[in-house]
């Protein structure tokens, strides 16, 4: 068996996505110490909960890692170039051969992408190739196209034509071949340029029509152990509401700010106040007061509780009082922090006392409607804000801003903030509707409908974004916004190339048993 896996690939490719993923995720593991050993720090909590951190790095760096793992079974056995055609044949098969190899493990690549981020538990899509391109606003402006995971086919396709020039090139010098042709190269490269070209004449784009929402983000950093225990709630209610008031209260008759809006579990209490740990109708009147100093919409994160003792993960947004609001249900829940899958089969059974009951998931994906100025929001909750396919069905031909409330202080002052603010920014590419992020511990931000970030929540000293503050600022919308290629019709160059990737196998398949019964 061991002989086999080596021999098909799977096992190499395996290897190196252990290695590319274990410290990639490394701060997975803080939110099992932060929910067993109340870890506040990297200080130590226990052989417990730090063996369960690890663990967690591991079971999720090896579910990424089956994937290239896979991608490097196929690239074997269906995309690896013959070395004969590729430097002894003419240059017209050469170059044909080792662009349909090179589009072969490209595609392939995307695929296993795409697998990655849809299968087991709603699968994990993070830290593509394409998402290493974020801060190159140039190449990723084609995410509107064929969406992030598309662009994880140029480096691919370019690395391998590179790779089948190389190859060719040394072995002529060496004497053992005399094809010398570039041409596939020369199709890489135009490849790149047109990417990049297509990315020049979008960030050339000039809009005069736009809306401008007056946006205030605040920051509460709270750490979760003190949102566990509720010692700060008093505090936390006070800092929210000073806050919001320095920017949105009315002066003069007038509110500089159209929508202020709170992280995810900005509240301390849930809004329902399910367990009746305030005085009756606190929270009427809390939000009461609180609206009724100018005229601004709030958006919040918080806990809801049906009647019949269903939770979700909700955002609210709040107008003119706490009876006037809109509600959203996360859709997109997280395995294992928000939900235990098969909680009733071991081993999953045993994590039951981790989390002894379930979020369920919204059935709507209907955007929230700001009163003034009539402007559309996408709800993105938490890890929401990483899932192009979860995103795009919230939108419609109407001006709409992405809004994303996360809390990721369950990891700490980790680089997760920044990693997930890397996967997120691509939505606003994808859907060209730009983006604001409120988040509990960082990073709050503008983001445009480039994918630039226009402003963002940090220490000016520092540059640290793990701290407590506010950031205000104006989000532009589209007052007719396009529907981008990647909005109408989600993953479909992802899928496509899965179908090459099926086809491939099938063709070859067959071809094989042919030769066989021959």
């Amino acid at each position: 068996m061991k002989s086999f896996l080596l021999r098909s690939g799977f096992l190499p490719g395996f290897l190196a996505g252990l290695a590319f993923f274990i410290p990639n995720l490394s701060w997975v593991r803080h939110s099992s110490r932060v929910a067993l050993g109340a870890a506040v720090d990297d200080s130590w909590v226990g052989w417990g909960p730090e063996l369960m951190g690890f663990a967690a790095v591991i079971g999720l760096s090896g579910y990424c890692a089956v994937y290239f793992g896979l991608w490097a079974w196929f690239t074997q056995r269906f995309a690896r170039p013959n070395v004969i055609t590729l430097t002894k044949d003419s240059w017209q098969s050469s170059t044909l051969h080792s662009l349909w190899c090179a589009f072969l493990a490209a595609a392939a690549w995307v695929a296993c992408e795409w697998l990655r981020s849809t299968t087991v538990f709603t699968g994990f899509g993070w830290n593509g190739l394409g998402v290493a391109m974020h801060r190159n606003l140039v190449l990723i402006q084609a995410a509107d196209l064929v969406g992030v995971m598309g662009l994880s086919f140029l480096p691919v396709f370019a690395a391998c034509t590179c790779w089948n020039t190389l190859t060719r090139l040394i072995l002529a010098y060496c004497g053992k071949g005399t094809c010398k042709s570039r041409l596939d190269f020369t199709v890489a490269l135009i490849l790149m340029l047109t990417t990049a070209g297509y990315g020049m004449l979008k960030l050339g784009e000039k809009r005069t029509d736009d809306i401008k929402v007056r946006t205030l983000l605040v920051q509460p950093n709270v750490a979760q152990v003190d949102a566990w225990t509720g010692r700060l709630a008093e505090s936390i209610y006070e800092r929210l509401n000073q806050f919001t008031r320095m920017y949105a209260a009315a002066k003069d008759g007038k509110s500089a700010t159209d929508l202020v809006i709170w992280p995810e579990s900005a509240l301390p209490v849930n809004l329902n106040d399910k367990f009746q740990q305030l005085p009756e109708g606190w929270h009427t009147k809390y939000f009461d007061d609180l609206l009724h100093s100018g005229d601004f919409s709030l958006l919040t994160g918080t806990e809801l509780h049906d009647d019949d003792g269903k939770a979700h993960v909700s955002a609210v947004l709040f107008h003119g009082n706490a009876a006037n609001h809109q509600d959203y249900h996360k859709v997109h829940l997280v395995p294992f922090g928000e939900y235990l899958p098969l909680r009733d089969i071991p081993p999953f059974s045993f994590l039951r006392g981790v989390l002894p009951g379930d979020f369920m998931p919204g059935e709507k994906t209907e955007p929230l409607r700001l009163a003034k100025p009539e402007v559309q929001i996408i709800p993105l909750i938490c890890f929401e804000d990483t899932v192009g396919r979860v995103a795009r069905k919230f939108v419609r031909e109407a001006p709409q801003m992405i809004v994303n409330i996360s809390n990721d202080g369950w990891f700490l002052q980790s680089a997760e903030t920044e990693v997930h603010l890397a996967n997120a920014l691509f939505r606003a590419v994808e859907l060209r509707r730009p983006m604001v992020r409120a988040t509990n511990t960082g990073v709050s931000c503008f983001i445009d409908t480039h994918g630039r970030i226009t402003s963002q929540l940090s220490d000016p000293e520092t540059g640290t974004s793990f701290l407590e503050g506010t950031l205000p600022g104006e989000v532009s919308v589209p007052r007719k916004p396009v529907m981008t290629l990647y909005a109408r019709f989600g993953d479909w160059f992802a899928l496509g190339m899965l179908g090459v990737c099926l086809v491939t196998c099938l063709v070859k398949r067959f071809d094989g048993k042919t030769r066989d019964q021959r």
